[in-house]
């Protein structure tokens, strides 16, 4: 262009929530870009959000924003253009004439001011109205992440050009032919004037500069082929290496009539059988959910600089690929991407059914709206190379031709990108349509999961949550099963069903499957961990923005007035430390299953809305919760993971321990003949060590490493070892705790008081003096809540109320135990604060006694920690002075959890509690309060 003129600054501004009318004269001002809210223009918002962070100053309706610009006599009939970077629904008047209206949620409005703007001053009139969309939006408009703001968030300038320029330019990069086509439109006569093309490499410290060429147009649609060279370095998410592509359009005489600079990368993104590859080099997609959440502004940056900050966070824990759930983001987005090696995949802003002219609520108008948003999308970021992928919408549902009609049209269009039906698309009854060139879901039937864990009302629920702790297993099986298994029939052709959609519950039509569904394209898990992590509630000083968490001091003040605001920073520190172990193991069978080409967390960082799910390992703002490293967090989350594979964590001494040691490996360097060093320590002391070598192997991205077997020591105590894993001469390592018990005949129970229930013979012990042991059968305590190990799925009261809609079991709502691990107790079962493998029998066969209406100085040597909803106090393990004696009440099968090494372990150490001297509750219970509990 010739000339870019900023209209960065004050502008004039008049809000009308009823649409009345631009009434003059403006009443206050705002500087743009921004939004109404964090420019905090309206009337302050009173309500108080539980499920979502409050917008201070929401705002919707129409906002005017207006501004006198003054243009010089050379550019008076020069072509002209309004580009507005990122807005809503915007209509433009110059000096009272109206121009148009646009409404892309995703791509820049550029509204044609040719012929209106002559030599002096003119008034530009801007209404931005933020209602009334032609679809829902997704998350582009949600007040569950980025808010319905109102305003203009990026670039807003003029845009000049000569009679001749270019648009529309598109680079189509050939990395095998080291080469790039451009395509574009020439506005203006073609003989007049000459394309000029120059490259050099841009973020790399290998410098390499592309000769320049010379192409004499032969006509206004302009193709071109640019030999990039030999040396012409390649971009991929390890080796992200960018050219800047100078194109400019000279007269005969030389003069520059237009100039362009487009960021390119010579990269293939391909669908390769069951994996995807970047430039013929398998890739698996580590990637991570992205909603536009920015609790300071309430709306997505527009500059670089914030994009790569946030983008860097997410490379140092292992992060790929985004998801960007039914939202696109800016350009600096895309940029950011291209710099640091990300896969990107935007989405359209649908969260709903696509549905024909056959179906009685077909929306033509939404559709076509839809449709064009996705071409816009393509148009405005597809020379970036990390836009690699791109789907229709979220869980969406409705009609299959339809859908891939759209996908076909896309591909035809623009064949740079891989594209999906959808995220998750027919969730209970999965299809793959003809033109999908990948897949991401959950399950391909209701059994064949092929995710750690669920939603109750999505049950059944996943291993994280139900099975027996160990590291075994894989997704495969689910993926491509050995065996044909029988569909599973509806009771009709089609059949009304209820599933989860958003916060709330929907009935759909599903059609029963024709045949089992096997997979022919990559497979991506969707949405996976949504492991929730009590509220850090030092984080509501952080809220100084747009959004404020007054969600955050409503939890706050609900656990204050049970009386365990003391506790919250425990609850919290110790359902993060269960929450993530438990994404360890999800990530970790990912990485062991051959057949999976990549994942989506949910998510890396917390989600502010739909009812606060609080389960990132970072917060809201990106920034670590202090719960895990990055470090740590890439042992299992990286372009090379080592991984151990054994039944369980639990052992006693003299057994066996075996474990075959794999690697997921996706790096570009060999591995083969690298020596691998295992070690098991015990307290820094070495119990066993040995080397494997890696072995050069046909599936170079899955190697079989070799099998540890070790004869565990004869241990006297609990004893807790960790087994090592080191690749020398890389930074490629992994640890694992395992317990060791010693091997115990029998239990002694000698002198021991044992009561099932409460009965006149404890009440009499107890009046004389005596101690009873209480262990009641966990299924005869109706004051309390089931036992289960693994931390609450996302968020409680969104997931009640939905199973509450569908008449299905509500969540538990559980978030691991907060231990009194100094407790005598534990004098002979060791135990951290939090839940470790060693709880996992113990828990998952009791139920913890709600003890709301006992006294606040009866605090549970175990606790299980509750959800910011109920906030029970829940006592697992417990102890009181009760008439003259004492009493010990545990809410656990102890026949049960004896049958194992942890459980008979930790009745051992209960026992010789209760025997020992240091047996000295604090806390007096009268009779009837311990009766009442029961």
């Amino acid at each position: 262009m010739l000339h870019r003129m900023n209209l960065e600054g004050v502008w004039n501004l008049q809000l009308d929530e009823q649409k009345q009318g631009l009434q003059l004269p403006f009443a206050d001002s705002i500087t743009l870009p921004n939004t109404t809210s964090h420019a905090q223009k309206g009337k302050k918002n009173t309500e108080v959000k539980i499920g979502a962070l409050t917008d201070e100053y929401a705002f919707e309706g129409y906002a005017w924003f207006a501004k006198e610009v003054e243009i010089p006599e050379n550019l008076q009939d020069k072509p002209c253009f309004l580009f507005l970077e990122r807005t809503r629904v915007t209509t433009v008047w110059v000096d009272g004439e109206e121009l148009g209206t646009q409404n892309s949620l995703n791509t820049p409005h550029v509204h044609d001011l040719t012929g209106t703007l002559t030599e002096g001053k003119h008034t530009i009139t801007i209404r931005v109205d933020n209602t009334n969309y032609p679809t829902k939006g997704g998350h582009m408009t949600s007040e569950d992440t980025q808010t319905n703001w109102n305003g203009i968030t990026g670039r807003v300038e003029l845009q000049f050009y000569s009679h001749h320029y270019i648009e529309n330019i598109q680079a189509y990069t050939d990395p095998v032919n080291k080469s790039v086509t451009l395509t574009a439109r020439l506005i203006g006569s073609w003989d007049a004037a000459k394309l000029h093309i120059s490259a050099s490499s841009s973020n790399t410290d290998v410098r390499h500069t592309v000769r320049e060429q010379t192409i004499q147009l032969s006509s206004n649609n302009i193709s071109v082929t640019y030999d990039m060279g030999n040396d012409a370095l390649l971009w991929s998410d390890l080796e992200p290496n960018l050219y800047e592509l100078k194109i400019e359009l000279k007269a005969v005489s030389g003069e520059v009539l237009d100039s362009h600079h487009v960021f390119v990368g010579l990269r293939e993104f391909t669908a390769a059988g069951d994996k995807f590859a970047i430039n013929g080099k398998n890739t698996f997609l580590r990637g991570k959910h992205d909603g536009l959440i920015f609790p300071l502004t309430g709306y997505a940056p527009t500059d670089v600089e914030e994009w790569l900050r946030i983008m860097k966070i997410s490379k140092s824990y292992g992060i790929n690929h985004y998801r960007f759930h039914t939202c696109c983001p800016p350009e600096a987005a895309f940029i950011a991407a291209d710099m640091l090696g990300i896969y990107m995949e935007p989405e359209l802003p649908f969260w709903g059914t696509i549905t024909d002219e056959t179906h009685e609520q077909h929306n033509q108008a939404e559709q076509d709206y839809l449709i064009s948003e996705g071409y816009a999308m393509l148009r405005e970021f597809g020379n970036h190379p990390s836009f690699v992928m791109m789907s229709l919408g979220n869980e969406l549902w409705g009609s299959k031709d339809r859908l891939n009609e759209i996908l076909k049209q896309y591909k035809d269009y623009d064949s740079r990108h891989l594209y999906t039906e959808g995220s998750n698309n027919f969730q209970f009854v999965p299809v793959i349509l003809e033109e999908d060139d990948f897949y991401c879901g959950v399950r391909f039937s209701k059994d064949r999961l092929f995710r750690g864990s669920y939603a109750m009302c999505d049950a059944p629920l996943g291993h994280v949550q139900t099975d027996l702790p160990g590291t075994m297993k894989d997704y495969d099986e689910q993926i491509v099963p050995s065996a044909k298994t029988e569909i599973e029939e509806l009771s009709a052709d089609t059949q009304s069903i209820q599933i989860q959609y958003g916060t709330e519950m929907r009935t759909v039509q599903a059609e029963t499957a024709e045949e089992q569904l096997i997979p022919h394209i990559p497979v991506i898990s969707h949405e996976i961990g949504q492991y929730a992590t009590y509220p850090n509630f030092k984080e509501i000083e952080k809220y100084t923005g747009s959004l404020k968490a007054r969600n955050f001091e409503v939890f706050r003040d609900r656990l204050e007035a049970k009386g365990l605001g003391h506790l919250a920073e425990a609850y919290f520190e110790n359902s993060g430390k269960l929450a993530a172990a438990c994404y360890k193991e999800e990530l970790e069978a990912a990485f062991r299953t051959r057949r999976l080409a990549g994942f989506q967390l949910l998510d890396l960082q917390d989600f502010s809305g739909q009812g606060t799910a609080l389960v990132g390992m970072l917060d809201a703002f990106m920034d670590s919760k202090g719960l895990i490293t990055p470090e740590e967090w890439r042992t299992f989350c990286s372009d090379a993971v080592l991984l151990a594979r054994f039944e369980r964590y639990n052992y006693e001494a003299g057994e066996s321990f075996e474990a075959a040691i794999e690697l997921s490996y996706y790096r570009t360097e060999s591995i083969d003949s690298k020596v691998l060093k295992w070690e098991m320590l015990s307290k820094g002391t070495s119990l066993a060590e040995g080397e494997l070598i890696v072995p050069a192997s046909p599936d170079s991205n899955h190697i079989q490493i070799g099998t540890i077997l070790i004869q565990l020591p004869e241990v006297e105590v609990m004893t807790q070892v960790e087994l090592k894993l080191t690749i020398e001469e890389t930074d490629i390592y992994k640890n694992y705790d395992l317990w060791v018990y010693p091997e115990h005949t029998e239990l002694d129970w000698t002198g021991i008081h044992l009561f099932r229930e409460l009965n006149d013979q404890a009440k009499e012990l107890l009046e004389h003096g005596e101690d009873i042991l209480l262990l009641p059968d966990p299924a005869s305590l109706t004051h309390s809540i089931e036992g289960t190990y693994c931390t609450d799925f996302w968020c409680y009261p969104m997931f009640r109320s939905i199973s509450e809609s569908m008449n299905k079991p509500t969540p538990v709502g559980t978030m691991g135990l907060y231990i009194d691990n100094k407790h005598p107790v534990f004098e002979h079962f060791l135990s951290e604060t939090y839940s470790t493998y060693p709880w996992w029998n113990i828990v998952m066969n009791s139920r913890s006694i709600i003890l709301d209406e006992t006294e606040s100085k009866l605090e549970p040597i175990v606790q299980t920690i509750d959800n910011f909803e109920r906030n029970h106090k829940l006592g697992l393990l417990f102890e009181a002075r009760v008439s003259k004696g004492r009493v010990f009440v545990g809410t656990f099968d102890d026949k049960k959890i004896a049958h194992t090494p942890e459980g008979k372990q930790f009745l051992l150490s209960i026992l010789h509690y209760v025997k020992s001297d240091n047996y000295r509750p604090e806390i007096e219970l009268h009779y009837d309060e311990l009766e009442k509990l029961l």
